[in-house]
Order: structure tokens, then sequence, then C-alpha cells
């Protein structure tokens, strides 16, 4: 094994925050190399303390490494002062946990969790020194992976990488790692890379772009097919039907140093029903799968005795949706040996799941800001992007909090979204306004900060179709809020870069040509696009120039029914049928309640499995895994085995 812990030593002294890159987190392994096995690098395409507290990539570590026959180590984007230092030292991408170079892992995994690193992806992949595009690699490189959200639009992508993983990666993986080791046991020879390659096409939730021709008539796809029979002309993404079988992780990896989210993260469930027509999270990762609170309970003592942390933070799309949560909190606050000293964090809050029994059991622990998405200022716009909350739903959480002792909280909100006037924009500032004199009644300190960012259009959602608005409109509506709001010193709004959103919309929906245009910025030093000192919306449109693509048509207009889209051969469980009529009633203005407690919608996430979806529930006796289903004859909650059912049927 080659360590070059030897050469980066000396380069430490020289560049900022040395400790993102020695790792020696509690938790990590050292003691892992297997010469015989299939060995995984994870890296996250973004700075240590960004990509140090990912759970998708916690979890992979923990399963590799439980693996007698596999491997894995991380890395994270080196900051831009450290990749000069190692550029001038001719010293490539390395891993945190044992130092070894990029280029003796079989495989290179990415996690893809937003658009603006792609320009990092290029980076990373060059700095372990393999040829940038994929055609261009021969049978010595590491394999080139990525998974994640974004990776459910791969095209902009293609050129780069090998592989795409659609969905949960817990099982995948060792079908990957099989594959890999297989051919790690031939010892890779001449002409093998599109063997194999070819063999992970044929596994269910795997794309491989260079099976697949990509046909174009002037500026319109045509279509994405596959270049032999074998291969799935969809790809079907992964779905783990129970979260209980993967406690993960088990783990979790404690920092020397300063990261985000620095806290104990439990996953309470996946997927939402809520119909969020923005949300692409909401929309690929359904039916929701609850975890047994039973086992929640066991992850947050477990992790807490092992990790020392005095805040666990219960993760999903919308936490306060789990169906037992004042217990869960209550459980976990009342924690044996922690004398009611940990504290809660409850993202993604739904205003009209937040009670005040939420509320008062949050509130026992020390204190943390609460933050809380109506996402639009108007009940016409929320009905259009069906998030389905009343200005009194609102009130009444903000009241639930302030009663309950808190002086602060933060309000998400989203500008640029289909059919939005000025009206709805500045009725931003009056739900603010309202929520600062709602906490001024109990407490003088109360104020409200507001987030507000411009809207994206995301593949697999009803509104990927819309034409996203031009960055002038964005700032022009960021600037009527402002001057609404300067006035009132409890209120203090930040807002997302317009041009930085445009960007996104580039990377967001493109085909595989937008390729040209994410090259063209990262050989020009654009790295690190997320960041705004480093951002640059004049490189991606010289890019977009250079390239021969135009701005308008890939970000600005709106798609027709019968158009092609760049994603259209992978299916994240949505019928697009569905997501067209669910477009068209959001420009009529109808909501759609969230399907969890009504008859079906038939947007096709459910049908591979003999549940509709999973509320937690204790385990039965027998010690297999149960929960609660719908039954769709009676509405009723039944239980039911969690189990997935073979074949797909219908609703």
């Amino acid at each position: 094994m080659t360590s070059l812990w030897p050469r980066l030593e000396p380069l430490l002294p020289r560049v900022e925050k040395p400790a993102r890159y020695i790792g020696c987190e509690d938790g990590a392994r050292t003691d892992i190399y297997k010469p015989e096995a299939t060995s995984w690098l994870l890296t996250y395409p973004d700075t240590y303390e960004i990509g140090l507290p990912n759970q998708g990539l916690q979890i992979l570590y923990e399963l590799l490494n439980e693996r007698p026959d596999a491997f894995a180590e991380r890395s994270y984007a080196p900051w831009t002062d450290l990749e000069a230092e190692m550029r001038r030292a001719r010293l490539p991408l390395f891993s945190v946990d044992t130092h070894r170079p990029a280029a003796e892992f079989d495989i290179i995994a990415f996690n893809l969790s937003a658009e603006l690193v792609y320009t990092n992806v290029l980076n990373c992949i060059d700095l372990a020194g393999l040829r940038v595009r994929a055609s261009e690699r021969d049978d010595s490189d590491p394999l080139v992976g990525a998974g994640g959200h974004c990776a459910y639009n791969p095209e902009p992508l293609a050129d780069f990488v090998d592989f795409f993983v659609m969905g949960d990666g817990e099982e995948v993986i060792s079908e990957i790692t099989d594959i890999v080791g297989a051919w790690r046991v031939t010892g890779k020879p001449s002409g093998s890379r599109d063997t194999v390659l070819h063999a992970l096409a044929r596994i269910d939730g795997v794309y491989v772009p260079s099976m697949y021709n990509v046909v174009y008539d002037g500026p319109k796809l045509v279509s994405v097919e596959p270049r032999h029979s074998d291969v799935p002309p969809i790809i079907q993404k992964r779905t783990v039907a129970d979260l209980a079988d993967w406690p993960y992780p088990r783990n979790q990896l404690v920092p020397l140093t300063e990261v985000v989210h620095d806290r104990l993260n439990v996953e309470v469930f996946r997927g939402c029903t809520r119909g969020c027509r923005f949300c692409q999270a909401g929309m690929i990762t359904r039916p929701v799968r609850e975890r047994p609170a039973s086992q929640i309970r066991e992850m947050v003592s477990k992790g807490l005795e092992r990790t020392g942390y005095d805040e666990v933070s219960l993760t999903s799309l919308s936490t306060a949706d789990f169906s037992d949560i004042e217990k869960v909190v209550s459980d976990t606050i009342d924690e044996p040996g922690t004398c009611g000293r940990v504290s809660i964090a409850l993202p993604s809050l739904r205003v009209d799941a937040f009670t005040v029994g939420v509320a008062a059991q949050v509130s026992r622990a020390r204190r943390t800001g609460l933050t809380f998405a109506p996402e639009a200022g108007s009940w016409r716009m929320r009905q259009i992007i069906n998030k389905l909350i009343t200005e009194d739903d609102l009130y009444g959480a903000v009241r639930s909090a302030y009663s309950q002792g808190w002086h602060r909280m933060k309000l998400y909100f989203l500008t640029g979204l289909p059919s939005e006037m000025d009206d709805d924009t500045l009725g931003i500032a009056e739900l603010v306004q309202n929520c600062v004199e709602i906490g001024q009644e109990y407490t003088k300190k109360a104020s409200v900060t507001v987030s507000l960012g411009g809207f994206v259009p995301k593949p697999h959602t009803p509104f990927q179709w819309f034409g996203q608005n031009e960055p002038e409109e964005l700032q022009r509506k960021v600037d009527l809020l402002r001057s609404k709001v300067r006035r009132n010193k409890r209120i203090q709004l930040k807002w997302h870069s317009p041009g930085a959103s445009t960007a996104e919309g580039i990377t967001s929906r493109g085909d595989r040509r937008i390729g040209r245009a994410i090259e063209y910025v990262w050989r020009r030093g654009g790295v690190f696009q997320e960041w705004s000192e480093h951002f640059d919306l004049a490189l991606w449109q010289e890019a977009m120039n250079a390239s021969g693509l135009s701005l308008e048509w890939y970000v600005h207009r709106h798609r027709e029914e019968d158009e092609v889209l760049p994603w259209d051969h992978i299916h994240a469980g949505l019928h697009k049928d569905f997501l067209w009529q669910d477009w068209q009633d959001a420009l009529a203005g109808y909501g759609l309640e969230d399907c969890r407690w009504t008859p079906c919608y038939d947007c096709g996430a459910c049908t591979e499995y003999g549940i509709e979806h999973v509320v937690a529930s204790p385990a039965p006796p027998n010690g297999g895994s149960q929960g609660t289903g719908q039954d769709l004859a009676t509405g009723h909650l039944v239980p039911v085995e969690l189990r997935p059912r073979a074949g797909i049927g219908g609703t």
C-alpha cells in the first residue's frame, strides 16, 4: 500500500484548515486495507466540512468495510489552496483514511448532492491522474461512478462518469462490488473495460452512459437508446423496502475539526408523500418508509454513548411527519445518562405538523433555532406548488414555538415559481411581519430570518416543463422583497444568487451536450461554483456560447408535453403522465392532499411493493419486520410485513 502522507504533511502548514486532510476521526478506519479486495474511494466533491456529515457516504463506508472482499476509504475536494500546492508538488488526490493515491482504487465514486459541484467532479478526476473523459481511460484506470439525487439526470456528466446508481445504494453496491471483484481476479486484461461496463449496465438501477446511443435532431433530443439488446432501455431506481434492515451508520464519524451539522444524525424515514411540486427529493424517494421507533431509540442511545455528542438531529424530508414524533423526541431527551441535556434538531419541519406538543418536548432541552418552509407568500401560490399550508397553519406553528420559549426562527421561501406575481412576492413580507408580531407577544427578542431561493425546475417533478425565470427577473423580485422588509430590524433577509440559480438551471435539466460547457468552465478555473466567492455566471454564459449551446433553450423556455426529456430513460418511480397531469393541475391552481391518507393517485411509486407506505410500529414478537400500510379498499392502516413482492403490479 502506498501512502502519500510523507509528501502531504509538509504542505499542510501552508494551507487553510489543514485538519481537513488528516483523517483520524473517531469511527474512521485505518486498518482496512486488503490487497485482494475490491477497493472504493467514496468521494464528496466539496470541502471536508460539507461532505463529512453526509449520511449516504457514511452508510456506504460502513457497509463496504463490513465485507470481507471489499473496503472503502473517503476523499473530499481539496480547497483551492491545497490544490495549488498539490499540483506544484505533483501530488495526486488521496484518501483521508490512509492517504492512498486515488488511482490505486478500483472505483472512485462521487456523491452528487448539488449540480454546481459538477466542475469539482471533473477536478477530482483530473487530480486523481485520470483522463477526464471516460472514453479516454484504459483498463488500468479506476472506474468512476456517481450516485445521489442529482444522478437522476445523469446526462450532463455522462461523458465523464462510467456508471451512475439510481436510488438507494445499500443493496446495489454489493452487486457492483461482485462484478468489479470478478474483473480484478482476471487481472483486468486488455480490452476488458467495456466488458465490465456492459455487465454493470445489466444491474438493476445502474446506468452506464457508454452503453447508450444519443440521437439529436437539431437542438432537440430524439432518443437515448441502448447499444445492446440485453441492456435495459429504462433504468429503474433501487428502493430499500425496509429501513429496519439497515440501521446505519452504526459508527458515525466524529471529526477533529468543525464541520456543518456537527451532531449525531439519525435517519427516521425516507420518502415523502406531501407532493410539493417543486421538490425533487420528495418525488424521487417515494414511497414513505419509516424506521421503527424502537430502532430509532436504540440508534440514538448507542450513538450518544459512542460519540459523546449532546445534540441529535432526527433527519428526513419532513421530520414532524413521523407517525410518533412526540414520543421519539421525548425518549431522546429522556435518554438515560444525559440528564436531560440532549438537544434536538428537527430539520425540514412542516408547519402543519409542528404542534404545541412537539414544541413542548423539544423545548425541554437546550433550544436551537427552528426552521420552517412555507415556500410561497400567498395561498394561491401554495396551491400551485402544492404546499397546502394556510396562514393559520404557519401562525399556529410560530405561536407554538414562541410560546415554548423560542426567540428566533428561519423561514424558507422560493421566488420565480410558475405564475408568480409581485403580490405573491410581497405576501412573503406580510407573512414574516405577522410572525414577528406573534413572537413579540411572548418575547421582545423575537426575530425571523428569511432565506429566499431562486426556483430551479428539477427533473422528475411536475415543474420539469417550466421555463425558469431569467436572473434579472429573479434579482428584481429579491429587490422588491428587500425594499418591503428593510425597515423591520427584526427581519433579516438572505437570498441565493440569481446567477447561481441560472447556472444550476443549465446543469439540472441539460442533456449530454451540456458536458462541453461543464468542461469549459472547469478548464478555465471554475471550481467550487457553489461557493459565492468562486462563482462566475459570465464564465457559464461564455461556456454555453463557446459550446454552441443556447441558454434560452436549456434554461428559460417552457417544454412541450411530447418533448423527449434528457432523463426520460431514468425511471424514478413516477409515471410521466402523472407528472404532466400534476403540472396541468398546478396551472389550474388545484392541490393534491397527502396520498398517505387519501386514495391512491397512481403516481407509480408504490407499485413494486405489497404496501403503499410504511408507518413505524413496534417490531412483531417473532423478530420480523413489521410496519403499517394503507389498505386502498378501506383507507384504513393495517399491519404489513415490509418485504418487496416479485414483479411489478398495479395499484
